[in-house]
């Protein structure tokens, strides 16, 4: 059974960088979708970047582009997400998720195996 477990969230102020890891275990050799969401209280779940674990295609939401990058590590079983210029706005628990489907999907409820998620802070 996978599982994902995120590390590297914190508090930094509105311009500074932050860098998130996502490293799975008991994935098999399958390539999959690996998709960082995040939640802010009371809203919903909001897709910020994808990785298709077999040929790296990436993919961002226009909140985030020219400031997140997701990137592979360790083979398959790793999943950095490098934050940059970030905002108030981007303060938010972040997660990383497995997708269940060929593809890369945006909808949450595509995404089976959930991290524990990791609080992002950003202050003005």
């Amino acid at each position: 059974q996978v599982q994902l477990v995120e590390s590297g969230g914190g508090s930094v102020q509105a311009g500074g960088s932050l860098s998130l890891a996502c490293v799975a275990s008991g994935t098999t050799d399958l390539d999959y979708c690996l998709g960082w969401f995040r939640q802010a209280p009371g809203k919903e779940y909001e897709l910020v970047a994808t990785i298709w674990t077999g040929d790296s295609s990436l993919a961002y939401a226009d909140s985030v582009k020219g400031r997140f990058t997701i990137s592979q590590a360790n083979g398959k079983n790793t999943v950095a997400l490098q934050m940059s210029s970030l905002k108030p706005e981007d303060t938010a628990k972040y997660y990383c998720a497995e997708g269940d489907r060929a593809i890369c999907t945006l909808d949450p409820n595509n995404y089976k195996t959930w991290g524990q998620g990791t609080q992002v802070t950003v202050s003005s």
